[in-house]
């Protein structure tokens, strides 16, 4: 009951943040086509371009005085086609660009461009209020306190009503408060009571399992027999780290990258498809998208944080798109780590057996951090094998078969003849 009065504080805060919202509402309309501007501009626009700021492309401040509308409309709409067709400027801008197009817009009208274009101007005007704010404060206020007077009249009225609403619900607390009190002394006498008596009931249980000497015996044997399952189910766990998630350096997520985005697990870890080994991707690996795809739509416009320490340590400059002299490693943190005397080979099991990454991996397309899914364990391995179809299509089994009937023949058959020149049988 203590806390009403906090609770009538929050209730006081949100009544004024909601005043202010409102007023905020009232004062904030903007033109239709500005707002929808900003909205497509946010979706298609972001990735490239900053109002005064270069990204992949140019800083769009000033635009509308370097180029006539009609001709942004068209170079907005399709840029390869200008470019193509020999305009001039059009020429100009995407040599000044670094030979990168602009993809085509097709899909937007006449009217929608013009919003684009509309909210690019809004945008620079704000930049260059903000710039001149100390100079010209003083008309705007007078302008603005003439079209609120009756907002704040009304703001008035509610503050009045809310303080009211407050005074009322102080005197309610108050007096539910005292009779809190006159009843506090009954309640914890009762509870004192009450674990009183619980105490006495706990010492006469105690007293009479302790006499009853085949009881205690078999509680005894019953711990130790638990002990002993537990016992010998951690000692069969140990070394296996089943579900172990270290912390990684970059926060790199399979879920977008394999579920959302669908890209193919063998994209990254090539190696899984032709050696012994999967392989950590290279940095370049992960610059053949991320030279352009900067996820800045989720960050306001700059650059995501993650995709910020990829760049740090291939040493690349996102505002010129060049690359530095002072690479630097990802330390990346092994996740899963056979023992020494184990044999494991991707590619035989990828390639020839056919085995999904998921078998031993987990559905690593719905991790947002990737961990340990299976257990990794012999009898796991054992498991898998006794049930796993073996499929007989392919050069390995052909030479078996043509090995064996050799023999029936009554030739001789050479390890060569069965793999033995394979690499991995040697040299793991």
């Amino acid at each position: 009951m203590r806390n009403i009065s906090s609770v009538l504080g929050r209730l006081a805060k949100s009544i004024s943040v909601s005043l202010v919202l409102l007023f905020a509402v009232t004062l904030t309309s903007h033109a239709q086509d500005v707002k929808e501007g900003a909205s497509l501009f946010k979706a298609n626009c972001t990735a490239c371009h900053k109002i005064d700021k270069k990204l992949t492309g140019p800083a769009l401040a000033g635009i509308s005085e370097r180029h006539s509308e009609e001709w942004l409309i068209t170079w907005i709409r399709n840029s390869k086609a200008m470019v193509d067709g020999g305009d001039a400027t059009a020429v100009k801008l995407f040599e000044d660009n670094n030979k990168l197009l602009m993809p085509a817009f097709t899909q937007f009208s006449d009217d929608q461009i013009k919003n684009i274009i509309a909210y690019v101007k809004d945008e620079e005007a704000k930049l260059v209020q903000a710039a001149a704010a100390p100079k010209g404060g003083a008309e705007g206020g007078a302008a603005s306190s003439d079209a609120s007077s009756f907002m704040l009249v009304g703001m008035a009225a509610l503050l009045l009503l809310a303080i009211g609403v407050i005074v009322v619900l102080n005197r309610v607390t108050r007096t539910l408060e005292k009779v809190i009190a006159n009843n506090q002394a009954a309640v914890e006498a009762a509870q004192a009571s009450n674990q009183a008596h619980e105490d006495s009931n706990k010492v006469k249980f105690a007293q009479k399992f302790l006499k009853n000497k085949k009881l205690v015996g078999f509680t005894v044997l019953l711990i130790v027999a638990l002990l002993a399952v537990l016992g010998w189910q951690g000692m069969w766990n140990i070394g296996v780290h089943q579900g172990y998630k270290p912390v990684q350096p970059i926060k790199f997520s399979h879920q977008i990258h394999a579920g959302v985005n669908q890209i193919e697990c063998q994209y990254c870890h090539s190696g899984a498809f032709k050696s012994k080994n999967a392989s950590i991707p290279s940095a370049n690996v992960c610059m053949n998208c991320h030279n352009t795809i900067t996820a800045s739509d989720h960050y306001n416009g700059d650059i995501s944080p993650e995709i910020q320490k990829l760049y740090r340590a291939v040493d690349w400059d996102p505002d010129t798109r060049t690359y530095g002299d002072n690479p630097r490693p990802i330390e990346w943190v092994r996740i899963h780590n056979l023992p020494d005397f184990a044999y494991f080979n991707h590619s035989q099991h990828v390639v020839v057996a056919g085995v999904e990454c998921q078998t031993c991996h987990g559905p690593v397309q719905d991790m947002e951090e990737v961990y340990q899914y299976s257990p990794l364990t012999m009898k796991w391995c054992v498991e898998c094998h006794k049930k796993t179809e073996v499929n007989t299509d392919n050069k390995y089994y052909d030479q078996l078969i043509a090995a064996h009937e050799k023999l029936k023949k009554g030739e001789k058959m050479t390890a060569a003849m069965i793999g033995g020149l394979e690499c991995g049988k040697c040299h793991y």
